[in-house]
């Protein structure tokens, strides 16, 4: 390894852009595999931030609508457009859709990698709510030929994509030195690159719309500290990065008035945490939890339905942990 560091001097003044800058043209190995002169004479992209003006913001909130409703603590809570689920037939991805449609959603659309029209959860919404319209497509979040053709599809058939919440996401209890590469990186392609790719599509819809949306990641406090007693390596892992990725797409498509947050739930009262395998390990959770017990699915709803509404408004780039206090030790 080696440094240029003739041009390492010329950066002495930006001390921050040090590390990147070393990162970006330092080296080659053996057999010179890149052109060291494309390397530093190139220019680096620079994100844009909005700048105010209309065309890099979302449309102004309808003060005339607010002041005219008869109840504006209802209407500021109120869901609008239509929103696209992966995960869509899991426990939390239901609960969350039936959240937003109970707040006005007008359509919804449900991925999933196995996806069965007779769900009894998916045959409830349709029920409970006949006059949206609630779309169920099988969609590989990994596939991102299957994944743009199903967006694009989505908005055709709803019209638009306002909302993106993703939920897709695998998890497994592995140690360190025994987990496979392939299990690395089935779970890491899933839960971060999968919600990249869903994200990038329907990012590119509302930047062709105009009209600006909202997207959440699905995280959890297992990006913000390491399980016990579980080994997750893999999860957890991919559970923070989802975190730092949130934080890097609201900086960059905010002035496309795309808001990206992120919900980073506790442990949940799922089948995942059931069964008497797992009854050690509830008891340590909740011994570990300063309110005492699992959360319940619908807990969650509050913070998404906050995150969809003009109520959340002014907030992207943010992470809602929803832990009963899991991670305040």
């Amino acid at each position: 390894m080696f440094y240029n560091t003739s041009l390492l001097a010329n950066i002495s003044v930006y001390p921050r852009l040090e590390a990147l800058f070393i990162f970006c043209t330092i080296y080659t190995m053996g057999d010179d595999k890149y052109d060291r002169n494309a390397l530093v004479n190139r220019k680096l992209p620079q994100m844009q931030l909005a700048n105010g003006l209309s065309n890099s913001t979302p449309p102004p909130i309808d003060n005339e609508q607010k002041s005219s409703s008869l109840n504006p603590a209802i209407n500021r809570f109120a869901v609008k457009g239509n929103a696209i689920f992966t995960g869509g037939a899991g426990t939390l991805a239901l609960q969350g859709a039936r959240a937003l449609l109970e707040h006005g959603l007008s359509g919804l659309a449900l991925y999933d990698i196995n996806p069965k029209e007779d769900h009894p959860g998916i045959s409830a919404l349709r029920a409970d709510f006949p006059s949206a319209k609630i779309l169920l497509k099988q969609v590989d979040v990994t596939n991102v030929e299957t994944l743009n053709q199903a967006t694009h599809e989505t908005a055709s058939t709803l019209g638009s994509i306002d909302i993106l919440c993703c939920y897709a996401g695998v998890v497994g209890c592995v140690h360190a030195l025994e987990i496979s590469v392939e299990e690395w990186r089935r779970t890491l392609e899933i839960n971060t690159t999968g919600a990249f790719l869903c994200a990038q599509a329907v990012a590119k819809k509302m930047v062709d719309q105009g009209t600006g949306g909202a997207i959440v990641f699905i995280a959890s406090i297992s990006g913000h500290t390491v399980n016990y007693p579980q080994p997750q390596i893999a999860y957890n892992v991919s559970k923070s990065s989802l975190l730092h990725m949130k934080s890097c797409l609201a900086a960059e498509w905010s002035r496309y008035g795309i808001r990206t947050n992120t919900i980073s739930p506790g442990y949940m009262d799922t089948i995942l945490n059931e069964g008497d395998g797992l009854e050690e390990a509830r008891n340590i959770w909740t011994s570990r939890n300063p309110i005492g017990r699992m959360g319940n699915v619908e807990e969650l709803s509050g913070a998404l339905v906050l995150l969809c509404s003009g109520a959340g408004s002014y907030i992207t780039g943010a992470d809602l942990v929803v832990d009963g206090g899991q991670t305040v030790f």
